[in-house]
């Protein structure tokens, strides 16, 4: 049986090869069209094809190189492929570097540096808003209180002053009466000299 066929093949071939040359612009050299060609050029004997083996031998090589030419194609589209999953991977590792780094420069472009710790520009500005806040109103009080015990101290230097001018003319009143009663008392000892005397 395994002769038949391969006689079958052969003679198809044959028939093929021939109908190709008459006909070489009718149908492309495919595989399939080959085989058409063995078997429409063979004869026919009761319910079976004679094929010429020189032919079937024709289309087995045919086929074994079309096999093995698409066996290379394989093998290379598999290491085009390989080759594209590893050119994917490391474009999608640099894919994922390059969005971390523009992350962290938009985190940098809106943020702030304060003491090394990285800041949102509207969290700085509402810290520095509030010590600016705190030492106005820092200044305003020291201010006041300065005004206030300014003003106490020129308070108690005048009452020191009225102070001073008051003791002075109570010492010199008490001077004017110790100078009284010492004339007096001058006078009466000159008074009881004078009746002793």
């Amino acid at each position: 049986m395994n002769k038949i066929i391969s006689t079958a093949a052969a003679v198809f071939l044959c028939i093929s090869q021939l109908a190709a040359q008459e006909n070489p612009q009718e149908s492309p050299n495919t595989i399939e069209n080959q085989f058409v060609e063995v078997v429409d050029g063979s004869n026919s004997y009761q319910e079976f094809k004679v094929i010429k083996k020189t032919e079937i031998n024709k289309l087995r090589s045919n086929i074994l190189d079309t096999i093995s030419g698409l066996e290379g194609k394989i093998t290379s589209l598999n290491t085009e492929i390989d080759s594209q999953k590893n050119e994917i991977a490391s474009l999608s590792q640099n894919l994922k570097r390059t969005e971390e780094d523009l992350a962290l420069s938009q985190k940098k472009e809106n943020g702030i540096e304060i003491f090394g710790i990285l800041t949102q520009k509207s969290t700085y500005n509402t810290i520095m808003w509030s010590v600016v806040g705190i030492l106005l109103v820092a200044l305003a009080f020291f201010i006041y209180k300065f005004k206030n015990s300014h003003a106490v101290t020129r308070n108690v230097r005048l009452k020191l002053a009225e102070t001073e001018i008051e003791f002075e003319k109570a010492r010199q009143t008490r001077i004017e009466e110790q100078q009284m009663l010492r004339r007096k008392l001058q006078d009466e000892i000159n008074k009881n000299r004078k009746l002793q005397g």
